[in-house]
């Protein structure tokens, strides 16, 4: 199972530094990502997941995000279905990010957190 998250819980639990080491993982398409981003958000695009899945490292929480949440919780689905455990979809996506406050980042710079 995933666990919804919203974005003050993750801003919490994550950004906070008192979850540790995790992944950040847009699923929105290339041309989404590069317009803007959380931060840190390494882009996996749903329509290339099946083939990259290899890129997610199953020992730590992975956080997923979309523009609203519903790509994010596809991909997570597909990930527990392969036996991955510490998966979060990240409640109002990117949009829901942007209109809390939240920093959007549109440099090439994608590297993990």
């Amino acid at each position: 199972m995933y666990t919804d998250i919203s974005i003050e819980d993750f801003r919490q639990q994550f950004l906070s530094g008192a979850g540790g080491a995790f992944q950040l993982i847009d699923v929105r398409e290339e041309d989404e990502h590069a317009a803007g981003h959380i931060p840190g958000a390494v882009n996996i695009p749903l329509s290339e997941f099946m083939a990259r899945v290899d890129e997610i490292d199953d020992e730590q929480p992975a956080i997923f995000v979309c523009k609203t949440g519903v790509r994010s919780a596809q991909a997570a689905l597909f990930l527990v279905s392969m036996g991955y455990e510490q998966l979060y979809n990240l409640e109002a996506g990117t949009k829901g990010w942007r209109e809390s406050g939240g920093e959007i980042s549109t440099s090439d710079d994608i590297s993990g957190s």
